[in-house]
């Protein structure tokens, strides 16, 4: 990982590639794989895949069954790390929350994580402690 920092304007190119990224998931197969090194890798920690090499993400996600739509609600990073935060619905379904952190070699990702989940109620005794949660839902 590059310890390196970019300059304001690096960082803005960046969040905007990877907002761009996360925005046309499910939209256009050609742009989402735009990003990727030929030998990246995409992983789903929360089903324990994992997909090696750029052909193998495009055919995947091509012969995916349902229709996906991210939203991206929060981009941050800086250097080779970048995390983008969102909403994702399947087959026009609830949204539910879901990060990308995609690590950069040079101008392409070579290891992109994705971690989906389900939303759920906080516990009541918590309430004394939160605040309203503002994700864009």
């Amino acid at each position: 990982m590059t310890t390196t920092h970019h300059t304001t304007a690096a960082r803005e190119r960046r969040a905007a590639e990877v907002r761009r990224h996360l925005e046309v998931v499910g939209v256009d197969l050609a742009a989402e794989h735009e990003v990727y090194h030929p030998d990246a890798v995409l992983e789903f920690p929360q089903s324990r895949e994992r997909f090696e090499g750029l052909a193998t993400i495009r055919e995947w996600r091509g012969r995916y069954p349902a229709n996906v739509r991210l939203r991206p609600t929060r981009i941050v990073g800086d250097g080779d790390v970048w995390v983008g935060f969102g909403r994702i619905s399947y087959d026009g379904g609830v949204g539910r929350p879901c990060v990308a952190v995609l690590e950069y070699r040079g101008d392409l990702v070579e290891r992109e994580t994705i971690h989906v989940t389900d939303s759920f109620e906080a516990p009541e005794w918590r309430a004394a402690y939160t605040s309203p949660y503002l994700d864009g839902a």
